[in-house]
């Protein structure tokens, strides 16, 4: 057998296979002859039928078929010999070679990852702590979400609740979504197109207005993007919002059955003390691994990345058809692949330190992961037992905590430095481009 290999475009390979013609042919009379001793054939008793008429009508369709066994011994073999590892299936162009068989296997190859030095590669750890006034803000978030609403008779301002029926005009022609009735909306809330709820300032129970506005240029329905409309809106009632007290019922209302306010004050700042911990640890590991791409440029298998990203839009649709979302919708796998791109990367180089650094999965830390995450049952030691169980979804606890150990290895090599912010900073970044929370 005699193999070459061409290099293409980026990591193609495109690998020549010649296959000796008596090699072939051996196996060709082999095959007749066992198809000789089972053929059935008009004119001739079961397994008498002659080698030569056997070789006549079926040495064409053998012959592919013995193409077909060598290409797969054949294959693995010339990877052996080259020390090629593929990233995905080949495509087997058949190459004509007389008496013999040959091939031409098209595929790429995994790069070869040179781990590059992080001693310069800074890292932000955020330093904050839960203080008193984050713990009232808090509380005062929980206020409001049992927020309750008292009718008012006086003209409404931000943050009261009208209830309003409106119906929507463009070009005199009412459109589809521009109606509704008895809907109640929270003035100042931004849940309305710019202009509606400013529009309502002072309405008292019983008013009517018409509002002339225009949809943002960039409004979701395409159809109605920076159209101009009126509105001719109706005030059923105006209501103001009512805080409950904190008390012990309230404390109750949260699931503190001991304590009270005290017990309340305790279980949400312990909860906050448990989010931030995780949060700081998101931020640190999204900051390590944009430090391992940064000092680690390679060029990934673009077969690879289409299977990633595959495999990020069937989760996508999954999970907008579990949140009640419409799974059909015809989603382009493009939408993906800079995301597939970064997965697959970095999974290549953690691979490599993981290899190169012999990080040793902690069995310990799996125990504390899978028991984290049975705590938020109601019979834990059922949901760890499961995963013991299950190979399958224990390899995903492992594959994260390997990812973790990752993290400290890589913190260890870098500069981190102390950056001192608040909590809801920390929790509730700002988006830049838009300006509304995350």
């Amino acid at each position: 057998m005699q193999v070459s290999v061409e290099s293409s475009e980026g990591l193609e390979r495109r690998m020549t296979v010649e296959l000796p013609a008596e090699k072939v042919n051996e196996a060709v009379e082999k095959r007749l002859k066992e198809v000789a001793r089972t053929t059935r054939l008009d004119g001739f008793r079961p397994g008498k039928v002659p080698l030569s008429v056997v070789r006549k009508r079926f040495s064409g369709q053998i012959r592919q078929e013995i193409f077909g066994d060598l290409v797969k011994s054949s294959y693995f073999e010339a990877l052996a010999q080259e020390k090629l590892q593929p990233a995905g299936e080949p495509s087997i162009e058949p190459i004509d070679e007389g008496a013999g068989m040959g091939y031409v296997a098209v595929f790429e190859v995994m790069p070869e990852v040179e781990l590059g030095s992080l001693a310069e590669a800074e890292i932000k750890e955020p330093a904050v702590r839960v203080t008193d006034d984050d713990l009232q803000e808090m509380l005062e978030k929980l206020r409001k979400q049992r927020t309750t609403w008292t009718d008012v008779e006086r003209g409404a301002q931000d943050g009261d609740q009208v209830t309003i029926d409106f119906k929507g005009f463009i070009d005199g022609e009412a459109f589809d979504g521009g109606s509704a009735d008895g809907v109640p909306l929270v003035l100042g809330s931004g849940s309305m197109i710019p202009g509606f709820e400013e529009g309502l300032a002072g309405v008292e129970s019983g008013d009517e207005r018409t509002l002339d506005l225009q949809f943002p240029e960039d409004y979701q329905t395409e159809k109605l993007a920076g159209k101009a409309a009126r509105f001719e809106v109706k005030v059923l009632k105006v209501a103001e919002p009512v805080l409950p007290e904190i008390n012990e019922e309230f404390a109750k209302a949260y699931g503190v059955s001991e304590g009270g306010v005290e017990g309340l004050h305790t279980e949400i700042r312990s909860n906050m003390e448990r989010e931030l911990k995780e949060k700081i640890r998101s931020v640190l590991k999204e900051q390590a691994m944009d430090a391992l791409l940064k000092v680690n440029r390679l060029e990934v298998p673009k077969v690879l990345v289409g299977e990633e990203a595959k495999a990020i839009l069937e989760q996508t649709k999954s999970n907008m058809a579990q949140n009640g979302h419409a799974s059909s919708i015809d989603l382009p796998v493009s939408l993906f692949e800079e995301q597939a791109q970064r997965r697959v990367t970095l999974g290549l180089i953690i691979g490599e330190v993981i290899r190169q650094h012999k990080i040793e999965l902690d069995e310990e830390r799996v125990r504390q992961k899978v028991e984290q995450f049975a705590q938020s049952y109601e019979e834990p030691q059922e949901v760890i037992d499961y995963y013991y169980a299950n190979k399958q979804q224990l390899a995903s606890v492992e594959n994260v905590v390997l990812e973790d150990q990752v993290v400290d290895w890589v913190l260890d090599q870098a500069k981190v430095e102390q950056s001192e912010t608040g909590f809801d900073e920390l929790m509730n970044p700002v988006a830049p481009e838009s300006g509304k929370t995350e």
